[in-house]
């Protein structure tokens, strides 16, 4: 597939984007030029579409196997790449695997091979073994955040994999990280290394501010924070999972709505909770570091450092949130006033002060409808929208972001305007059918 200039402004307006930034014009003709590349860049630089542009330009259009395998830590990370591979209307078709998707949705859809298959390195470590994956058709692998793929501990499901694919003959590595050691298993030779981690100036953006608590139980000092940002996107770092909940809870006690994001939550919850933060219903979000990369979350304003990671890199990481390209952010440290600093922090610090008495933040503007129909329905967006204009009695500014999956849909509408919506559509048909439609949970 040849991309001249006018098919890469073609698919970059497709996605909303006016140019390649200059990260990624390096990556991406340097991906073509090498047999073997690794990739560093931060969080939120634009590297999915980097590697996407050198798949696409690899790829045959006038083939039924699969092409390139992209092999993701998460589900969440392989399902933004699907996202951005669809909105670039290439035409060519691509699936998602991972754990907790439903297994045989799966294998009907890679009956007709996609293009392009993105997964997670179990769930594409277990179609292998079921043999209702082809592989002779794959030269193109892609190791997205493969480090962080190891330290989960993928790597025999990762070594099976690579291990299965005999004609690999493009390796495409990408990381966020750049103190890290390729596997042998990776089967690299001669990789070229493209840096642009080197590059970037991280407090040139990046404000970081100390908070500090006189009680070692930070809650109340976390609340007053929260307080103090008002109703601006924001992620409460949290270690464990049982202190995610914990917070998340102590916060709603508090008045301030937030969600819990970790990997001991079902699949759906995740997305839908990861839905919820893009199109504005939720401001607060207290996560795991689950939530410190690979994820599309785009306008977040704050992060806090309920707990610190025991790492450099996970700080760095978490970090990436906000900040990104050429916008700014606070990153906020919480801490007891006899907890030491850690060793990697170098910083001086003057805290913050913080008034005490403020009312809790506004809460959002927006609240997430489901609807139990999707893509494997026939619905779209325009289907939605129209029918919730016409039959729910809204105005356009009424709607906000709508996310169509295979079989259901999340749909953003004011707040303000649900409960007179709700019981006008309760009992009406879109496109013939009756769907369930209720406040997303």
């Amino acid at each position: 597939m040849q991309l001249n200039e006018q098919k890469i402004a073609e698919l970059l307006s497709n996605l909303s984007i006016n140019s390649l930034n200059e990260m990624q014009k390096d990556a991406y003709p340097g991906f073509l030029r090498h047999r073997d590349s690794l990739l560093l860049s931060p969080t939120g630089s634009g590297k999915t579409l980097a590697f996407l542009l050198a798949v696409y330009e690899l790829m045959q259009e006038n083939t039924n196997k699969v092409q390139c395998l992209i092999l993701t830590p998460s589900r969440e990370l392989a399902i933004q790449i699907e996202q951005v591979w669809k909105k670039m209307s290439t035409g060519l078709k691509v699936n998602c695997c991972y754990g907790g998707h439903d297994m045989q949705t799966e294998i009907q859809n890679l009956v007709e091979a996609p293009a392009l298959l993105i997964g997670t390195p179990g769930r594409i470590a277990d179609h292998i073994r079921r043999e209702t994956l082809q592989l002779d058709g794959i030269r193109t692998l892609v190791l997205d955040e493969f480090d962080k793929s190891l330290a989960l501990g993928f790597e025999e499901e990762m070594s099976f994999v690579i291990g299965s694919l005999p004609k690999i003959n493009k390796r495409i590595l990408v990381s966020a990280t750049a103190a890290i050691q390729v596997p042998e298993f990776a089967g690299v030779q001669n990789l070229f290394v493209i840096d642009h981690l080197e590059n970037i100036d991280e407090n040139e953006q990046l404000s970081l501010q100390l908070v500090i608590s006189d009680s070692k139980d930070k809650a109340d000092r976390l609340a007053q924070l929260l307080c103090y940002i008002g109703s601006e996107p924001t992620i409460i770092f949290c270690n464990h999972r049982d202190a995610v909940e914990r917070t998340s809870l102590l916060l709603k006690e508090k008045g301030i709505q937030n969600a819990a994001f970790h990997g001991g939550m079902e699949q759906m919850q995740r997305e839908q909770t990861l839905i919820q933060l893009r199109n504005g219903s939720i401001l607060f979000l207290v996560a795991t570091d689950l939530a410190a990369r690979g994820l599309d979350i785009p306008e977040i304003k704050h992060i806090v450092h309920y707990h610190l990671p025991s790492t450099f890199a996970e700080f760095t990481h978490r970090n990436g949130r906000t900040a990104r390209m050429h916008a700014t952010g606070t990153a906020y440290i919480l801490m007891h006033q006899e907890e030491p600093m850690p060793k990697y922090i170098q910083q001086d610090f003057v805290p913050l002060e913080i008034p005490i008495n403020q009312k809790p933040p506004k809460p959002a503007v927006f609240t997430t409808i489901y609807i139990n129909g999707g893509k494997k329905d026939k619905l779209n967006k325009v289907d939605i929208v129209g029918f919730l204009s016409q039959k729910g009695k809204l105005q356009k500014e009424d709607i906000g972001l709508i996310v169509v999956k295979d079989f259901n849909s999340f749909v953003a509408v004011k707040k303000n305007k649900v409960n007179a919506m709700l019981p006008l559509v309760k009992d009406e048909k879109i496109k013939g059918t009756k769907y369930k439609i209720v406040i997303a949970k």
